[in-house]
């Protein structure tokens, strides 16, 4: 073995045992396979592993992958909740939508409508869903606007908690909602009745990022108080809408100031704008006036910059961390705990079927012991259920008149 300061030489010799017979047979003549393996390593990395290269390896395998990423769009028509999601995303999702008139709006009830489609940036895939609530606020009665919504979001819960615990997990298709944008109109002073509605059914659910549509219809002082009178009513309500998580300590000062600015922004104020207009050389996404042009990407005309930032260059993994380790964890959590209590409830009622029919049965202190347990949990159960029903009926005798 030949040593060298930057690589190392290994000879290996390696004899076929058939080979060297047949040699034998013809004047012994003895051959031999070869091999050399170069193990190159620099001066100063003698004692490299290579482990630091699983970041690499983890970023080739999920660009393989590709990703998903699903989000809800809540609020009522009109409020331009399809021109903002073409506008983050440079497409059109909603070519052939039909809109509906005034006779179809009289009864109108909230349906999901989902759109999928597939982009491609830089060699990284996204599959994109976006979830539409049509008919959410529309109508004359919008007591029960939230049912389908919550319904849909639990219904994705159930259906991920369903696959992941069959045998085959190899292809599971997370359709869960990551994120809810929830469309607050510009002439409301604060959120309505039916917002709090809403966003208290939704909030421990999915992650709620507010914003206000149509900023350019108010003033920058207009903007300040709508924001400073949304944040109050979240917090007399207690309701929870998507916290940006802390930098860490070692993060650079350019991303701790965005992260600032991001948090002070919220809610987002956004106009949005699927033309391109030209302005001093320039083409830029706008909404034009009779009195000038508004950019949508410029900061002091709008949030919409800093909204496209936080949900898609920033914080969409965060999103989906949450999504999995907090909200599908409670669900996860409720499911098992109904299971278990379903199964404790079977066998009690199988000991007790057994001890009816025979009669021979060694009746022992721990049967006794589990049995007035399981006595004990059905009463509090039924206490529960009779709490939960006076409950009920309270909420809908305090909510019987709604605010529109």
């Amino acid at each position: 073995m030949e040593k060298s300061d930057s690589y190392a030489i290994l000879d290996i010799n390696i004899c076929d045992k058939d080979s060297a017979q047949a040699d034998n047979n013809h004047n012994k003549k003895k051959t031999s396979l070869t091999t050399v393996i170069k193990i190159q390593r620099e001066r100063g990395e003698r004692d490299y592993i290579g482990f630091a290269t699983l970041p690499e390896q983890v970023h080739r395998k999920s660009v393989k992958r590709g990703f998903d990423f699903t989000l809800m769009v809540v609020g009522e028509s009109g409020l331009g909740k399809s021109t903002l999601i073409n506008s983050l995303f440079l497409g059109d999702l909603y070519k052939n939508r039909k809109i509906s008139d005034v006779q179809d709006r009289i009864e109108k009830t909230t349906t999901i409508e989902k759109k999928t489609m597939e982009i491609e940036e830089r060699g990284v895939k996204l599959r994109l869903t976006i979830v539409d609530t049509p008919g959410f606020g529309d109508a004359i009665n919008c007591e029960d606007s939230w049912r389908v919504c919550s319904a849909y979001v639990d219904e994705q819960f159930r259906q991920y908690f369903t696959d992941e615990s069959g045998l085959n997990r190899r292809h599971m298709q997370d359709n869960r909602v990551h994120c809810c944008l929830y469309f607050v109109p510009p002439w409301a002073h604060s959120l309505r009745q039916v917002d709090l509605e809403m966003m208290r059914r939704l909030h421990r659910k999915v992650n709620i990022v507010v914003v206000i549509a149509k900023a350019d219809s108010l003033t920058a002082a207009e903007v300040k108080r709508l924001k400073t009178r949304i944040l109050n009513d979240l917090e007399e309500h207690q309701i929870q809408v998507y916290q940006f998580p802390e930098c860490d300590s070692d993060e650079d000062e350019e991303f701790k100031q965005q992260d600032r600015e991001l948090k002070a922004a919220a809610p987002f104020a956004v106009v949005s704008s699927d033309t391109v207009l030209e302005v001093g050389g320039k083409r830029v996404r706008g909404r034009q006036y009779p009195w000038g042009i508004v950019d949508v990407e410029n900061p002091r005309h709008s949030d919409f910059t800093k909204l496209r930032t936080m949900l898609i260059s920033t914080h969409m993994q965060d999103l989906k961390d949450v999504t999995q380790d907090v909200h599908y964890e409670n669900f996860r959590a409720q499911c098992i705990s109904q299971i278990s209590q379903h199964a404790m409830r079977e066998r009690g009622k199988l000991k007790r079927d057994s001890m009816g029919n025979n009669t021979d049965v060694v009746f022992t202190d721990t049967d006794r012991l589990l049995l007035q347990k399981d006595e004990e949990i059905r009463r509090m159960q039924d206490m529960l259920t009779q709490m939960q029903e006076k409950l009920k009926a309270s909420d809908k005798k305090h909510d019987s008149i709604i605010d529109v």
